[in-house]
């Protein structure tokens, strides 16, 4: 079994489809003629979904990492934000479609935690929906702030990037009903919410009945850490979202040219992939003329303060984690080292390493050799979780996680290291004159 089978897992007054990077350009619209909404929801679905949109006012997507369902009618939000009511011009009989509004359907253990919404499109003469209670003149978004929070690249992977793929073509004009509501999570991300919306957002938990004149329930995804620029209204770019966040947290620093020598980002781990020497670590790094500022996990919880940090730095150097998302927050030309553990190859490369090149990060890799993990002193050197992680991975995730994720740390060889940080600097002196 290979890692990757283991699911790791316009114009004034209107609205312009110009756009010479996004394949949406070809398509003629006039939009004098559409109502807003429906122009900004119909960019949001393609082919036979489109058709079933334009037919019947709505329509659902479903992918294997996400569902999203499209209502361009008055729809109504009700039992804590579960319920949603979609009714149809036609009278034709209802149907019930069950959203779990979280972009990482494929993940059992994820989903488990995020509350399904349900969908009733159609009448019923019987049940009918309940009177309003607020009425907004602006679409709902709606989305769930649970699954893998608290880690925060599941943050930015599974929530951020996709809530900006779905509603920044609408340039705030849109507001956010977030079922599965948890205030901490509204808290450190009320930049980009309040960026993205001109509006509070919604915790539906009291009950209340919330009607809007359409409305987008899940959120699109596109990949790790990823935006697809042809499959995205407006055909916005990981540049573009780097540029969202920037202004979002008022980051000052372009491109790492702007800094009079290099400052370096070492990301400290408390619980697992440790670095067991660090204070060695530190002591090379400063003797190569790097500025040092060690971070640890405490110090990341204020994002509004730690995104500027990032951004005051030319490197960031870390064992592979959730910690290495905040690349995201590099100025332009920075590089960021990833130790990889051993048997973490492909999770390192494709969660953290590859994504970096779309965000103008420079990417370099140390991969461990058996000696520096703890698992060596652990199990011997002859044992199959050092000379054949295959072994253990063909046992499935949990397997795998348990040895490799969460019960190794690292005690890395000076010597050996120091030649990765050597070219790191070397890479970055080629465009930057430092001690000018």
């Amino acid at each position: 079994m290979n890692l990757s089978d283991l699911k790791l897992s316009g114009n004034e007054g209107g609205y312009s489809l110009q756009n010479p990077s996004c394949n949406l350009s070809s398509e003629r619209i006039n939009v004098d003629a559409v109502d807003p909404q429906e122009f900004l929801l119909r960019r949001l679905v393609r082919g036979d979904d489109r058709v079933e949109l334009d037919s019947n006012g709505f329509s659902c997507h479903t992918d294997v990492y996400s569902k999203v369902c499209v209502e361009n009618k008055p729809v109504r939000v009700y039992n804590k934000g579960l319920t949603v009511y979609v009714p149809n011009d036609d009278h034709q009989p209802r149907v019930k479609r069950i959203v779990k509004p979280y972009a990482r359907q494929q993940d059992e253990t994820a989903m488990r935690v995020v509350s399904p919404v349900e969908v009733l499109h159609g009448n019923n003469t019987i049940d009918q929906p309940p009177a309003c209670n607020f009425t907004h003149d602006v679409t709902a978004v709606v989305f769930s702030s649970k699954g893998f929070a608290g880690n925060v690249y599941h943050e930015f992977n599974e929530i951020v990037i996709p809530l900006f793929i779905t509603a920044r073509h609408f340039r705030s004009r849109v507001k956010f009903v977030i079922t599965d509501y948890q205030h901490w999570w509204v808290q450190k991300y009320n930049r980009v919410l309040s960026h993205l919306s001109a509006y509070d957002v919604i915790n539906p938990d009291d009950g209340s009945v919330h009607c809007f004149p359409g409305a987008v329930i899940g959120l699109k995804f596109h990949g790790q850490l990823a935006l697809n620029i042809t499959d995205i209204p407006g055909g916005y770019s990981m540049f573009d979202f780097r540029q969202f966040l920037k202004e979002s947290y008022n980051l000052k620093t372009n491109h790492v040219s702007e800094f009079r020598k290099p400052v370096l980002m070492l990301i400290s781990r408390r619980n697992t992939r440790r670095f067991l020497n660090e204070d060695e670590i530190v002591e090379m790094m400063e003797g190569l003329g790097f500025e040092v500022t060690r971070v640890e996990p405490e110090r990341m919880s204020n994002l509004d303060e730690f995104a500027e940090l990032v951004n005051s730095c030319s490197v960031m150097v870390g064992a592979h984690g959730a910690g290495l998302t905040n690349e995201i927050f590099l100025p332009n030309g920075a590089l960021m080292v990833q130790v990889v553990p051993l048997a973490c190859d492909w999770v390192a490369t494709n969660l953290y390493g590859a994504p970096g090149k779309p965000m103008g990060v420079q990417y370099l890799e140390y991969k461990i050799e058996p000696e520096e993990s703890s698992l060596f002193e652990k199990y011997g050197k002859d044992h199959p979780v050092i000379t054949d992680p295959e072994s253990v991975t063909s046992k499935g995730y949990f397997a795998y996680r348990t040895v490799y994720v969460e019960g190794q740390d690292l005690k890395i060889n000076i010597q050996r290291f120091k030649k990765t940080l050597v070219e790191a600097k070397q890479i970055l002196e080629t465009s930057i004159p430092f001690n000018r």
